[in-house]
């Protein structure tokens, strides 16, 4: 098991983490007076290194566990570390989900194809119609953040908040529709993370492969919340410090980290990380209460302030761009013509067209609708129009987690 563990962290410590770790290494020790000298390599990485290598890794750790019996159809297990839909973004599939899959004899399923093409088609619109839409606004804002009044630092940020979640949620989906269309059922990867009422929820629902992964092979190893409070403590900040290293080779991914777990460490000090576990809605609502919708809000804005790490390329950058959001005046245009006679309707409309599929979707109204009204035809068709009208403005922008 141990041989299995040093030799996949090894590779992907190799690959990911050489130089991060030979630059601040050196960088230290110039800190201090000392000039040293390494070679750095040019290392190109592997795309979906982390996925497939925590893939493989929860297979061995399963095995070592008794919780999983190992395959004699080395086929089997090779079609499981390397399944094409989810292999270079995830979903982190178990073998215990994916390999009997494999193993067993499939039959098309007309129900199941029909949803594949649902989440393949809403994966697109979340790729191409928002992500890829508001990536050239977010990376002017990054880029040009010292120029920009408060207004539209803010406004880049929370198009941050929505390009990532749209390109690496609709990778998922796109992934778990192609693998429907072939039989197979892949685990959910985000639950509609932005309608949580806490952080602690929020983690609940983003990234669900990976989260349930550091929480069955390193929070509950460590001891999970059946030690110490002050050991659960530094248990809930490995975990969060190892996720946003996770990430990628950066001391901001780092920071990404430990913000998270600051955030969430009230709710795990005082016992109620676990409060919103039921639905958003009763069956006879329709809208959230106030109380909700305040939660819900001060949640997101607390994320999308620690994406500014997630996407900054370096501490100063993060600072200065979060110092300019507080310090700045925030002009009454800003948000509805901010780039001088070119105000951002179009992608205000898609946007709140987008949110309300969302909501709908979260709460199960919608396929409520569809069911009652025969309207699922007409929502797939209006989702298709919305998709070609935006196709050709499309620049075929790379998933942002190809880079991890």
């Amino acid at each position: 098991m141990w041989v299995s563990v040093i030799f996949n962290l090894g590779v992907l410590g190799f690959f990911k983490y050489y130089n991060f770790f030979v630059d601040s290494f050196v960088q230290a020790f110039q800190n201090i007076g000392y000039e040293l000298s390494f070679n750095t390599l040019q290392i190109i990485l592997p795309v979906g290194i982390s996925f497939y290598t925590f893939q493989t890794m929860s297979y061995t750790l399963d095995i070592y566990k008794n919780k999983l019996q190992p395959t004699q159809d080395f086929i089997a297990f090779a079609a499981f570390v390397a399944f094409f839909p989810q292999l270079v973004a995830g979903p982190i599939e178990r073998a215990s989900n994916l390999l009997p899959q494999i193993l067993n004899r499939r039959k098309f399923s007309y129900g199941q194809a029909s949803e594949g093409i649902r989440l393949i088609l809403w994966g697109l619109v979340k790729k191409i119609v928002i992500a890829d839409a508001l990536a050239p606004t977010v990376n002017d804002i990054f880029a040009n953040y010292q120029t920009y009044p408060s207004g539209i630092l803010i406004l880049g940020a929370i198009f941050f908040a929505l390009q990532i979640y749209g390109d690496f949620s609709g990778y998922t989906d796109i992934a778990r529709g192609v693998a429907k269309l072939l039989g197979f059922e892949l685990m959910l990867n985000f639950d509609f993370p932005y309608f949580s009422r806490s952080v602690a929820e929020f983690w609940r629902k983003w990234h669900i492969s990976l989260s349930t992964w550091f929480r069955d092979y390193l929070y509950i190893p460590l001891g999970g919340s059946r030690v110490s409070k002050w050991k659960g403590v530094r248990n809930v900040f490995i975990v969060f410090l190892v996720s946003g290293f996770w990430h990628g080779a950066n001391w901001t991914f780092l920071m990404w980290g430990g913000i998270h777990a600051l955030l969430f460490m009230p709710s795990f000090v005082w016992g109620y990380n676990r409060l919103h576990t039921g639905p958003l809605l009763r069956d006879d609502q329709w809208l959230p209460d106030l109380k909700t919708v305040t939660q819900i809000i001060f949640t997101f804005i607390l994320v999308t302030l620690a994406w500014i790490f997630f996407r900054a390329e370096n501490f100063t950058v993060a600072f200065d761009y979060l110092a300019s959001i507080f310090q700045a005046h925030v002009e009454s245009n800003t948000f509805l013509n901010p780039y001088d006679n070119q105000p951002l309707f179009k992608e205000y409309i898609i946007i709140g067209i987008f949110l309300v599929i969302e909501y709908l979707l979260s709460t199960g109204k919608l396929t409520m609708i569809q069911e009652q009204s025969n309207l699922g035809i007409l929502v797939d068709a209006i989702l298709i129009v919305i998709l070609l009208v935006n196709l050709p403005v499309s620049k075929g922008l790379s998933f942002i987690y190809f880079q991890f």
